[in-house]
């Protein structure tokens, strides 16, 4: 039987200092949705579906439920819980299926959800070098 050699220290610190970061940086930025969904919800413009009364039903619930998750989420990436990313996998999905399956309610993708989803693959990308760096040495696969 032979015992495994442990990794090098220091191995994986950088990865998991840039997971943090881009926790904070995500949960800033859902933070900063959950305000804009919360500033639709209030009626701060005076535009159509910039107010709760003059939106269509569809409108009215997406918000409700987006005003909730979002600031929720991102605090819980701030505070790098792990409820946190499932909160921001659960509002990307969400809004993920308003622009793609409902375009003709919610219109086409935008530039919000491209961002949105870009750094949800960039912290899929950054847990599996995670995962690789704390693989023992030597293994194959």
């Amino acid at each position: 039987m032979t015992i495994p050699a442990a990794p090098a220290p220091g191995s994986g610190r950088y990865v998991r200092l840039s997971i943090l970061w881009l926790r904070r940086i995500a949960g800033l930025a859902l933070f900063a949705i959950g305000i804009a969904y919360w500033i639709r919800l209030v009626g701060v413009f005076p535009e159509a579906n910039w107010r709760f009364d003059l939106m269509s039903s569809q409108w009215r619930a997406a918000s409700c439920v987006l005003a909730v998750l979002a600031p929720v989420g991102g605090v819980g990436l701030w505070l790098a819980a792990s409820w946190g990313t499932v909160v921001w996998i659960i509002v990307a999905t969400l809004e993920a299926g308003m622009h793609f399956a409902l375009p003709q309610i919610f219109g086409g993708p935008d530039a919000e959800l491209a961002v949105v989803l870009a750094t949800l693959a960039a912290f899929a990308l950054l847990r599996i070098a995670e995962w690789w760096s704390h693989r023992p040495p030597g293994r194959a696969g």
